[in-house]
């Protein structure tokens, strides 16, 4: 029964979760693209928002990064480089707890933010207050993982997620072993993450996709405001 467990959470899940994300992320954005953007409720505390959406955003994008390259890069690769496995277990626990500790100290501020004011609470919905308590948790999670980390310094334990990870994007049908042992902590940080991929295209997540880099390299505009001729031409002169 737990191999059933272990292989339908970590071997069937995944590619549930990556299947709803890409359809439903394409359908969302053909069927309901009004829906398609994260609603503002940034006159509202507006310092306690900015300050929690930085932290946040730039956590969470490192731990991103962090996690995509980390785990998706072949182990070869870090062995070309010479980069040891406990060289890159080291990096991940200190660049990660840094982005982790930045991104949850916002998310704090972003969820205290939605649940304690009134007015921010009645402009949200049931899926963004669910789903910023979501990343909290997983924000925690992740940390919680640190002291875990710290035990398995040579690095190998974070050799398992990472030919998990590649075994599941390889279609390999035995990636749920790597992860039979782990501990629950890393277990539960991966199918709540898994989870968050699922409920993607459903949430206000889906702006991510639509960062407006273009704006970083268009032309400069010039607004002009121009008088009206016609109306001041037309109008009675003064008796």
């Amino acid at each position: 029964m737990p191999d059933f467990f272990n292989t339908l959470l970590f071997g069937i899940y995944p590619y549930i979760a990556l299947a709803v994300l890409i359809l439903g992320t394409v359908v969302r954005y053909d069927r309901e693209p009004y829906t398609w953007r994260s609603g503002s409720s940034q006159l509202l505390r507006r310092k306690q928002l900015v300050w929690g959406s930085v932290l946040f955003h730039v956590g969470v994008l490192v731990i991103f990064f962090g996690h995509l390259f980390g785990l998706l890069t072949p182990i070869a690769i870090f062995d070309a480089l010479g980069i040891s496995h406990g060289a890159k277990q080291l990096l991940a626990i200190v660049a990660g707890g840094v982005a982790g500790i930045m991104a949850i100290v916002g998310a704090t501020l972003l969820v205290h933010r939605r649940l304690f004011d009134a007015r921010v609470r009645a402009a949200s919905s049931p899926t963004d207050t669910m789903i910023i308590v979501l990343l909290w948790i997983q924000l925690a999670l992740g940390l919680l993982t640190i002291p875990v980390s710290l035990q398995h310094l040579d690095g190998e334990e974070m050799v398992k997620f990472m030919n998990w990870a590649q075994g599941i994007f390889t279609f390999n049908g035995a990636a749920s072993g790597y992860v039979a042992d782990a501990s629950i902590i890393f277990k539960l940080h991966l199918v709540l993450g898994l989870t968050i991929l699922l409920l993607f295209p459903f949430t206000r997540l889906v702006h991510m996709l639509s960062v407006p880099l273009r704006y970083l390299w268009r032309p400069g505009y010039q607004v002009v405001r121009e008088r009206n001729r016609r109306a001041a031409q037309t109008r009675l002169p003064a008796e």
